[in-house]
């Protein structure tokens, strides 16, 4: 449950406002039918036209090198769903919390291949945190589906360096109370 206000948290300790409701309350921006997925095999040739960026450790967790263990250690935390308000909301927070060290998240529902890539808010280079996200009305930390409609999800994530690993989820094993 924290890595889903731990962005919250991180701006209020750099003395950014937060949103006058929580994440969860924000009017969503759209419905997922009108996300686009990738094209046939796009994201192999996405992946590959990419140059790897550079792996050095800086500590601020900006980088694959530096991403690639937390995600690893708390790969069961990658992705939520939460019954709210007659809908599903599948939850990206904890890998949005780590986004700094990653091109891409995508994702599948119900055994589709995970071809829908959530839209990421570029890192803050300004600020002593850059995963902190600021800028939660333009880029939710979540997408919404119909109620109950959501069995379960596969996710890719692509990292700057350009390796990738993969989880798969049934929505009794991510369900947020």
């Amino acid at each position: 449950m924290i890595d889903l206000f731990l962005p919250l948290i991180i701006g209020i300790g750099l003395g950014i406002e937060p949103p006058q409701t929580q994440v969860i309350a924000v009017e969503p921006a759209g419905v997922v039918e009108e996300i686009t997925p990738l094209s046939e095999g796009s994201g192999d040739d996405l992946t590959a036209a990419r140059a790897p960026e550079p792996q050095i450790a800086t500590g601020k967790f900006t980088t694959a090198l530096e991403v690639r263990p937390i995600l690893g250690m708390t790969k069961s935390n990658w992705v939520g769903v939460r019954e709210f308000d007659g809908r599903d909301l599948v939850y990206f927070s904890h890998l949005m919390a780590w986004r700094c060290g990653l091109w891409d998240i995508r994702y599948g529902i119900n055994g589709a291949p995970a071809d829908i890539v959530v839209p990421m808010e570029p890192c803050n280079d300004a600020f002593a945190q850059p995963n902190v996200m600021v800028d939660v009305e333009n880029f939710l930390p979540y997408v919404i589906y119909p109620l109950g409609s959501v069995e379960s999800i596969y996710i890719e994530i692509v990292f700057d360096d350009g390796g990738m690993d993969f989880a798969q989820f049934q929505r009794n094993e991510v369900r947020i109370p």
